[in-house]
């Protein structure tokens, strides 16, 4: 039997059938997916083969083969930093929740998980919310943000979920198609499922006054049918994002700014840091790339995991020229 994987916790798999139907699938022993190191050989969103098992208590299922994926998104390990964690598999659009201070999201998480999404091929899309508790000085630092990235060709959406503003272009954008959320703990993905499905009746928390950090309500990714024809993986929140499997040469062909660039360098093999006649630097210099996306290039360069298993929050969050460096 065949079916999608809507849920995981590690150690049992929640399959819908083709038939519609949902059962509890275990793993029939260990999965090795092409040289990939995780710690999760299972995501939602996998296509598998599994079995039926029927015991004295329920019937239940034994996976014994997972489809070739399409895509995957994955980030470091947060206790494995040689591996990587599947986030989820077969991800048609990646809506990456962005909020100003409640909590403040960096430029440098924003990119780095951009900079994943490019790597695996999938389209992301920066949902700017909870726009209904901006104040002047708020606004001005959202909109300087959703600039930024509008001018490389990332699409940008000003959503509240609280007060439903932007949900139907948010929903037109879904139809069809299965999408992810992601953001940090506390972003409002639950409450943004919440504004577009009411009746999941997810749940959802405050921010910490205290930390302005969210506090997890999603423990574990999850996909939900929704009504408008569209499924919803909602994933748990994301403190640091670790890159894997680039070489530094790679890196900078993720910034789709620097690679329409990188054929002007004068060298070939131009990690854009301390050589010659480097197109990238020339535009930087120019204001025409952004000195947070450079920053950030330089961070993920030399390997530095944006404090992985540290405070990330004390990072400045908008970095608008060269002298806030």
């Amino acid at each position: 039997m065949t079916g999608t994987v809507y849920k995981s916790t590690g150690s049992w798999y929640t399959v819908k059938s083709e038939q519609g139907d949902f059962i509890e699938c275990r793993m029939k022993g260990k999965f090795r997916m092409k040289g990939i190191k995780s710690t999760n050989p299972i995501a939602v969103g996998d296509v598998v083969d599994y079995e039926l098992e029927e015991t004295s208590d329920a019937i239940t299922g034994m996976i014994h083969h997972i489809h070739d994926r399409k895509n995957y998104i994955v980030r470091k390990s947060v206790n494995l930093s040689h591996q990587m964690h599947i986030i989820a598999s077969n991800i048609d659009r990646v809506f990456l929740l962005v909020t100003i201070n409640n909590p403040p999201t960096t430029f440098n998480f924003i990119d780095r998980f951009l900079v994943t999404a490019e790597a695996y091929g999938i389209e992301t899309i920066l949902i700017f919310n909870k726009i209904d508790t901006f104040d002047d000085t708020t606004l001005n630092e959202q909109l300087y943000m959703q600039h930024v990235y509008q001018e490389i060709g990332y699409q940008c959406l000003r959503v509240s979920a609280k007060e439903i503003k932007g949900i139907d272009t948010l929903k037109a954008l879904m139809i069809g198609k299965v999408s992810m959320f992601s953001g940090h703990s506390g972003v409002g993905k639950s409450t943004l499922v919440n504004a577009l499905e009411p009746s999941l009746h997810l749940k959802t928390k405050t921010i910490s006054e205290a930390s302005k950090q969210g506090q997890h309500t999603t423990t574990f990714a999850e996909m939900y049918d929704l009504s408008f024809d569209a499924r919803i993986i909602d994933t748990p929140g994301i403190k640091g994002f670790g890159i894997v499997d680039m070489e530094p040469a790679e890196i900078s062909g993720y910034f789709p700014e620097f690679f329409k660039l990188k054929d002007q360098c004068k060298f070939n093999n131009c990690l854009h840091k301390d050589e010659p006649q480097c197109a990238i630097k020339a535009a930087l210099e120019k204001e025409e790339i952004a000195w947070s996306r450079y920053n950030s290039y330089l961070k993920i360069l030399e390997g530095d995991d944006e404090h992985y298993r540290t405070d990330i929050y004390n990072e400045d969050r908008i970095i608008s020229d060269k002298s806030r460096e």
